[in-house]
């Protein structure tokens, strides 16, 4: 029965990596700059060059000539080395991101509460996403990582109609996003719904609300998650994000 489970456990687990790993290809491969869409994905697994380079036994500049662009776009083969790579070094850490991933890409997305979402070919900065948005930072201001997508979420409706594995489906192809949550009060209610999930996002963004709870300030804090206000017009808000990472 125990070997079973181990068996049935591996071949979910090699399910996962198969699904993630043809997503990455079909994304480079469709991809107007393959190189930039090999460094979103190598930063979306934590991955330096010199790390994917040690793994593939490579030289680090010949990781970093294809995310630039000096060398040509590779083929079928490097691709595969690129992407297997990845995905190894991760589970070798215990498989979080390829667990994660999984989690989303065995699910379907067809939610009223989600009011707009996108996935960036580009990833955007902090600072130019908060600009963008019009929006004023609470609190831990981060400059290091990228944000490589968005979703826009009615909260209340979120709140009322999703469990607790179907809101991590407001993650799309990547939890390295922004979570712009409307219709809020206080921020609370979204921030504790973060906080119980396993998945985390990029940024949390409150829209439409002056004041932000002191428990929202300081779960955000404990996360170590970005939190930003804006009290953009919400029409405005989702327009603007429509040109985000194009």
């Amino acid at each position: 029965m125990v070997d079973s489970k181990i068996n049935s456990d591996k071949y979910a687990y090699q399910r996962k990596k198969d699904l993630l790993a043809e997503r990455i290809a079909g994304e480079i491969a469709l991809s107007d700059e393959p190189g930039k869409t090999i460094k979103k994905w190598r930063s979306n697994f934590d991955i330096t060059q010199i790390e994917l380079a040690n793994k593939l036994n490579i030289s680090p500049s010949v990781v970093s000539d294809y995310e630039s662009g000096r060398r040509s776009s590779p083929g079928i083969n490097i691709l595969k080395r690129l992407i297997n790579g990845m995905i190894e070094i991760d589970t070798e850490r215990g498989g979080e991101k390829v667990k994660n991933y999984g989690k989303i890409l065995g699910s379907t997305i067809d939610f009223d509460a989600i009011l707009d979402m996108n996935e960036y070919k580009t990833p955007i900065s902090f600072d130019e996403f908060c600009e963008t948005i019009n929006g004023d930072i609470v609190t831990n201001k981060s400059e290091e990582k990228n944000i490589h997508g968005h979703t826009v979420v009615d909260s209340l409706k979120a709140i009322i109609e999703l469990s607790h594995g179907e809101f991590q489906q407001l993650y799309g192809w990547s939890s390295e996003r922004a979570l712009i949550f409307t219709g809020v009060t206080t921020g609370k209610s979204p921030l504790v719904a973060i906080r119980v999930t396993s998945l985390k996002p990029r940024l949390v963004v409150l829209h439409g609300l002056d004041q932000v709870s002191k428990i929202a300030k300081k779960i955000a804090k404990v996360e170590k998650i970005p939190l930003v206000v804006t009290n953009e017009k919400l029409s405005n808000l989702i327009s603007d994000l429509s040109d985000m990472g194009r």
